[in-house]
């Protein structure tokens, strides 16, 4: 396949057009391979450009990955509010199981953005320590507004304190990020732990794994003391 022609942006909204062509090929490479197997000279291939040319626009590999999980963050945040607003179309209208409607919400929302469940586990291993810390304030601000946000709708939709409904966004996102590498989609290491028998317990299936602890989580915050 031909490359792309790469061609030094020479204005302000060249170079931002020339970033947006970067983040949307290293989403591209990610979410086909894994965070973990795209390099700096995968993405900068893709965009028909020499790796050294990257730094014109990004610092770090890792600058790149953090920008596409500051957007995945704002994107996550939008749909999960939506649904937390509709708690009836997650499966049940019974509001003593708004619970399990809440939990389902946020499980299903993130477990439909594959790219943004992996970068959620990359983030604070290693994307977060390949950037300026100026890079480090922008995103950490950008993701406790988003899951402040969030935090808030569930909050208007449970009986929650505002402490409990920021531990659930923390232990719905960590989580997420966490079962999304244990599940291994989409690669070898999967397709082992389904053909080998004793490695059943191994096969991981994210959406009602997590729906199932985020209920438990839930339930258990909104439980009157000693109950």
């Amino acid at each position: 396949m031909t490359q792309p022609k790469f061609e030094r942006a020479r204005s302000a909204e060249a170079k931002r057009i020339r970033e947006t062509a970067i983040l949307a090929a290293a989403a591209r490479l990610a979410t086909e391979r894994g965070v973990r197997a795209v390099t700096l000279t995968d993405i900068a291939a893709a965009v028909g450009m020499h790796k050294s040319a990257m730094l014109r626009y990004f610092e770090t590999r890792e600058e790149i990955f953090l920008r596409l999980a500051g957007s995945g963050w704002q994107q996550w945040s939008r749909e999960a509010r939506d649904r937390l607003d509709r708690p009836a179309e997650e499966g049940t209208d019974d509001p003593e199981d708004r619970f399990a409607a809440a939990a389902a919400a946020l499980a299903r929302t993130l477990v439909a953005r594959p790219l943004f469940c992996d970068l959620l586990a990359h983030t604070p291993l290693n994307l977060e320590r390949g950037v300026s810390f100026e890079a480090v304030r922008a995103f950490k601000a950008l993701a406790a507004a988003e899951a402040d946000a969030v935090a808030a709708a569930l909050c208007a939709a449970l009986p929650l304190t505002p402490g409990q409904g920021r531990d659930a966004v923390a232990t719905a996102t960590a989580m997420a990020g966490a079962l999304w590498q244990m599940a291994a989609p989409g690669t070898a290491l999967r397709r082992f732990y389904e053909d080998t028998p004793e490695l059943a317990h191994a096969v991981v299936d994210v959406e009602p794994r997590l729906t199932g602890i985020l209920t438990a989580l839930l339930r258990g915050c909104a439980a009157p003391a000693g109950v």
